[in-house]
């Protein structure tokens, strides 16, 4: 049956709203397949988006807030002690929301490559200009995140914890065109092999954590999609509206060879006279999954994900997109019927 989750972000400030929110909306939909998420809430500063989160996470690996954001740092510091306590406080929240639940919980995090991509090192540009650095990085992450999946899985003992990791930056990463900290040149590109193989550190690592599946999220750009593919992960996540005809042949190859696809959609289109366009939403991934010569049936196995919302956001906004993507993907698994 078709699923329906989020991207992991959410407004607002407090972790324990948050998390009964979603757990309560997904813990138990009708004629749909609910994934709650963990969330991380931007609304508390650089320490609690999903960035801090990842710093707060990695494991030997110091880092500080600077004038241009996150930096590697010689030794811990209050910065970083302030972003793993927002990661306990959340843990502590999720433990509270979901007592008692089971079934599939989605943790999403930060990836290594969007992470070096905006971290920048102790006295220099970003990690990602390094090549050793970002080997370091990405097994740190590796291990950071593990312990994560395994406190989540403690918080959550009934749960069947996934990872949905983000790499927004991978696809810039790959082509080249991230600026360095001049401005004045691109960092180098890295090599899709490279990108593909630090991603799978921390695929590998995740699973032997007990990970019972990972996807791994390019953002808006398909050109992403090969390197998830050789990374080893069970499942791409994609923005695919707009990606066109050849993003989404790269997504029914994905899809062909056995991987998962989780479809972010984007906000659904409204008017006075007919409300929201719930069927249009849907449409953005039933159209072009049947024009790739894709099976309506395998619509039953994709993942309808709520996109992050804006930064001036309410919850209740929030909770409203959240209910427009459950009604999306009933309608996405009605069609896989037909």
């Amino acid at each position: 049956m078709t699923g329906v989750s989020g991207t992991g972000t959410w407004p607002g400030s407090d972790a324990l709203e948050a998390a009964s929110t979603v757990v309560g909306d997904l813990a138990d939909v009708a004629d749909a397949r609910g994934l709650p998420f963990t969330v991380t809430l931007p609304a508390r500063g650089p320490w609690g988006d999903q960035v801090g989160a990842a710093v707060g996470a990695l494991l030997e690996m110091p880092a500080e807030l600077g004038p241009h954001g996150w930096k590697l740092a010689d030794r811990p510091g209050g910065d970083l002690g302030r972003a793993q306590a927002y990661l306990r406080e959340d843990l502590d929240a999720l433990a509270v929301a979901a007592h008692g639940y089971a079934g599939p919980l989605v943790v999403p995090v930060l990836g290594p490559l969007t992470t070096a991509a905006t971290l920048y090192l102790a006295r220099g540009d970003r990690v990602l200009s390094d090549t050793g650095a970002v080997r370091e990085l990405a097994e740190s992450c590796a291990a950071g995140w593990a312990e994560r999946l395994a406190a989540v899985r403690r918080a959550v003992p009934g749960a069947e914890v996934g990872v949905l990791l983000h790499e927004p930056l991978l696809a810039q990463a790959m082509a080249g065109v991230l600026p360095g900290f001049s401005g004045r040149a691109p960092l180098r590109r890295v090599p899709g092999p490279v990108a593909s193989e630090r991603i799978a550190t921390v695929v590998r690592e995740l699973r032997d954590a007990g990970a019972t599946s990972v996807v791994v999220h390019g953002g808006s750009a398909w050109s992403a999609v090969a390197a998830v593919r050789s990374a080893g992960a069970d499942g791409v996540a994609l923005a695919v509206a707009g990606i066109g005809e050849q993003g989404w042949e790269r997504l029914a190859e994905a899809v062909e060879a056995g991987l998962a696809l989780w479809a972010e959609v984007p906000p659904q289109a409204t008017s006075q006279c007919a409300g929201p366009d719930v069927a249009g939403q849907a449409d953005v991934v039933t159209r072009p999954w049947r024009s790739v010569g894709l099976p309506a049936a395998g619509l039953a196995d994709v993942v309808v994900l709520a996109g992050a919302p804006p930064e001036d956001s309410s919850p209740d906004e929030a909770r409203s997109a959240l209910a427009g993507a459950v009604r999306c993907a009933r309608i996405v698994a009605e069609r896989s019927e037909s």
